[in-house]
């Protein structure tokens, strides 16, 4: 007897050997106007390579074959190596020749942080592990190339766009990369409650002793650590490997097993008087290594907002591909509702992403300065928030078909909380811009002078932007409502760039659903007056 054979029908295809550049007008009209518009042809040429097949592949790969620990040799010598999968490699190897690890440090020029801000946000699309080293040696330059030793011996190597996975002195490496350990088993985000300890050699160096709780990527060339001294809590270079040619005993306990990021080595390690080098002030380890930590949330808002942009890319194709109850599911209204608002949630976080980062290349504008320590936090917090928010919701739209490990939404799901913790987790984010908020008089002043070129162009906002002023001057329970406050700043910012930037429907459907009262908690609940047609054209240009 011959069985019948089974036929598979009405499954979306994989959503692969397209442009992401090209397919997001939200992302390339942010570029132009943010001032990155130079580096169009070379993003264009990283969308397409990253669209294929074969660079999903490797995102897949690298994820499923995690990182090993190899903390000893056959014969019981330490080695504190990890072995990765050649995927991992790939990526990294494509990064460093992007030059998303250096990017303006290495060629500075108008627009080079919105440029690499743009590089960023499209590789994330396809691995985000991959990222956490890379926004960590970018965040640690700016510290670096102030003392004059490691401008010298460490800077030039780092500035080369190449990867070079090698565990060796960076002498003899060709490319390196940067990491760092702040955390401890008693404090967290309380950095003052460190224990670790860092005694001067005698000869200019410093032996910590000690432990972090989370190191992050600990087959980094070095690590920026902090400890504490008979100054004060102070920030150190610790590299792989000492000045003397010897491995540094900074020892690796075990790798975390991660919710998410799980292509990325993140580890416990102690130290057994591991050598270091003093980076900045003794006492000063909190501002010192914080600096990096601006960028690195800067880096926290390009991620989440690449995942949520690939998030709704995957959840457009498969409704557009997709039949139910007898029309392509992006032809339901309730289904069109539901992607339209997600859309308009990617747009808004794209143009905020690129506009934190366009303050980031003016370095000697105190306005953009003040504004980019109050808006990186602030815009951690909320993007972050809603990243994960959002890709529940765009796993949704593929029911069970995104609910397993070989669709790309699982991982993306898994991936979303990170950001939001890394970095400083909500609280810390909001009370920071309450800290900058009170540091500076003038801060408040440069955020109603970015806000106030879009008053008078929609009620909702103006309405909005009246009861956030007036949140602004009640200090007697801005703590205890810093959440709400971190909130309502990051919409006023939202609204006003797309009021002058973006389509107008997209503007007014953004101030209606966010400001106007229209919101009902999650996605899909437009009003009938939302040019659905217009979000959902820019929603993912593939054609």
């Amino acid at each position: 007897m011959t069985w019948p054979t089974h036929d598979v029908t009405n499954q979306a295809p994989p959503l692969q050997d397209y442009n992401l550049f090209t397919a997001d007008p939200a992302l390339r009209e942010a570029l132009a106007r943010a001032g990155g518009g130079w580096a169009e042809e070379q993003l264009t040429r990283q969308g397409a390579e990253l669209g294929t097949a074969a660079s999903y592949e490797q995102g897949r790969l690298a994820n499923q074959n995690t990182p090993v620990l190899h903390a000893f040799d056959a014969r019981g010598f330490r080695r504190d190596q990890i072995e990765f999968h050649p995927a991992w490699h790939a990526l990294m190897s494509d990064i460093a020749w992007r030059g998303l690890h250096t990017g303006p440090w290495a060629q500075p020029q108008p627009g080079g942080h919105v440029a690499r801000a743009a590089g960023f946000i499209l590789q994330t699309q396809i691995e985000a592990g991959s990222m956490c080293p890379t926004t960590m040696t970018y965040g640690a330059i700016p510290a670096m190339s102030r003392d004059a030793l490691l401008a010298r011996d460490w800077l030039p190597t780092l500035m080369r766009p190449e990867y070079d996975p090698r565990d060796l002195p960076l002498a003899q490496k060709r490319g390196g990369l940067i990491g760092m350990g702040m955390t401890e088993k008693q404090g967290g985000s309380d950095l003052r409650s460190n224990t670790s300890r860092a005694e001067p050699d005698g000869a200019g160096g410093y032996r910590l002793t000690g432990h972090k709780w989370f190191f992050s990527a600990p087959q980094c060339d070095a690590h920026l650590v902090l400890a504490q001294t008979a100054g004060g809590l102070s920030c150190f270079f610790v590299p792989r490997w000492a000045p003397d040619g010897s491995k540094n005993p900074v020892l690796i306990q075990r790798l975390k097993d991660k919710l998410g990021n799980r292509s990325n080595a993140s580890s416990e390690v102690e130290f057994q008087g591991a050598w270091g080098h003093l980076l900045g002030e003794e006492g000063r380890g909190v501002p010192t290594i914080l600096e990096m930590g601006t960028y690195t949330r800067l880096d926290c808002v390009l991620g989440t907002t690449g995942l949520m942009r690939q998030a709704l890319s995957q959840a457009v194709h498969y409704a557009r591909h997709r039949q139910a109850f007898g029309a392509a599911l992006i032809d339901q209204p309730l289904m069109r509702n539901v992607l339209a608002d997600m859309a308009l949630e990617v747009e808004a976080a794209i143009a905020l992403a690129l506009r934190l980062a366009q303050a980031f290349d003016s370095q000697h504008d105190e306005a953009q300065s003040l504004l980019r320590r109050l808006l990186t936090p602030a815009g951690k917090f909320r993007i972050c928030k809603r990243g994960a928010e959002l890709a529940a919701e765009s796993m949704e739209v593929l029911g069970g078909n995104g609910y397993v490990e070989e669709d790309v939404q699982a991982r993306i799901y898994r991936e979303m909380p990170v950001n939001s913790i890394w970095e400083g987790s909500g609280n810390v984010m909001c009370l920071d811009v309450l800290r900058a908020l009170g540091k500076n008089p003038h801060t408040a002043d440069a955020l109603m002078a970015e806000l106030a070129p879009a008053q008078g162009r929609n009620a909702h906002f103006d309405a909005h932007l009246q009861r956030f002023s007036a949140a602004l001057r009640d200090t007697d329970a801005q703590q205890s409502r810093a959440r709400a406050l971190t909130h309502d700043l990051v919409l006023a910012v939202q609204a006003a760039l797309l009021l002058r930037h973006a389509p107008e429907p997209i503007a007014q459907a953004f101030c209606a659903s966010r400001l106007g009262g229209e919101w009902g908690g999650g996605f899909g609940t437009l009003s009938k007056a939302t040019d659905f047609d217009l979000l959902l054209s820019r929603a993912l240009q593939t054609a």
